[in-house]
């Protein structure tokens, strides 16, 4: 099986921050601000418990990832929020890069990566990324910034939204 087989999501999942997803159950407003770093530690042993399951590297189905990709996604999805989340707190109203999680997917080649190796970089970077939430004061949750697509977030809703990406994906993995 290879990536290419696997057809890039282009939704706007921006959505969940205001309804609850039905696929996995998250409210992204359930989740208030200081809750978001103490989520992400929460959450971390079920991913690296997922990553050294037997079947990691095996896609339940040709078009679906492996708990291995969903895993490197998920490791690269903490280092960004992380690097947004420090934009957010040093920049006033910074514009956020463009990623294509499809291409980096492809580009990483995510299918041939350890588990083991990812699970660690997995940990790591949501124990850097949970340190800067941890870091927001009280008057930094309402800071904002943009997109490339236009979105808008704010250091809370961007935790949010960060966080459905991290819940969701383990449901996808039944971790």
């Amino acid at each position: 099986m290879t990536n290419e087989e696997i057809q890039p999501d282009t939704k706007d999942w921006t959505w969940v921050l205001s309804q609850r997803c039905p696929e996995c159950g998250f409210t992204a407003t359930d989740v208030d601000g200081p809750a978001i770093a103490g989520t992400v530690r929460d959450l971390t042993p079920r991913w690296v418990s997922a990553l050294h399951r037997a079947d990691a590297r095996d896609r339940p189905a040709p078009t679906t990832w492996s708990t291995l990709e969903y895993g490197a996604h998920v490791r690269d999805v903490m280092r960004i929020f992380g690097a947004r989340l420090d934009l957010l707190l040093t920049q006033d109203d910074p514009l956020f890069e463009n990623w294509d999680q499809d291409a980096t997917a492809l580009e990483e080649r995510y299918d041939l990566q350890d588990p083991q190796v990812v699970a660690v970089e997995l940990a790591e970077a949501a124990d850097s990324t949970a340190a800067l939430f941890d870091s927001v004061a009280d008057h930094q949750w309402d800071r904002s910034g943009r997109r490339s697509n236009g979105s808008e977030f704010t250091v809370l809703t961007l935790g949010q939204y960060f966080l459905h990406d991290v819940v969701h994906h383990l449901h996808d993995v039944h971790a």
